[in-house]
């Protein structure tokens, strides 16, 4: 049956998800609005050797983002730091507000090193060939106050220093 008919939800479930649905642009704005700040804020950190937003100008996509994603470019970004991955991971040690976990879209923000979670079974030539830096943690950046996420990130960047 679920062959064919595909999956069915609970009458509560499609009542919760079609009460997400109505607040979703509010969401997506303030997600987007989030990681644009966070992404600028890394741009400029020390610990970190580059940063891919498409809100950012110094990104190649950046013309492309602001004419298809005039409202905002979402809220995932990727960034290298400094000293690989072994750094990498205590940034993931390190962060207090942070949910380790390979999902993107939650209203709280969550940080992996896809190295070793969504790509750690392919090679490293693999990885490198599919844009998978050693350096590179991914960022679903969530609604929190966008404060406490860059004192976040900031104090784990610091802390995670060779």
């Amino acid at each position: 049956m679920l062959s064919n008919l595909g999956a069915a939800i609970s009458p509560f479930n499609a009542f919760l998800f079609i009460q997400g649905l109505e607040i979703l642009s509010l969401r997506m704005e303030r997600h987007s609005e989030n990681a644009l700040q966070v992404a600028r804020f890394l741009n400029v950190h020390p610990q970190v050797e580059w940063v891919n937003y498409p809100g950012l100008r110094s990104n190649p996509y950046y013309g492309m983002a602001q004419k298809y994603l005039p409202h905002g470019q979402g809220a995932i970004l990727t960034f290298g730091v400094k000293g690989g991955k072994p750094a990498g991971h205590r940034v993931i040690n390190q962060v207090k507000l942070f949910t380790h976990a390979a999902n993107v879209g939650d209203v709280k923000s969550l940080i992996i090193h896809p190295a070793t979670t969504t790509h750690e079974k392919l090679s490293t030539e693999e990885q490198i060939k599919a844009g998978v830096a050693p350096e590179m943690l991914r960022l679903s950046v969530g609604l929190e106050t966008v404060d406490d996420i860059m004192d976040d990130l900031d104090q784990a960047l610091q802390k995670a220093k060779l």
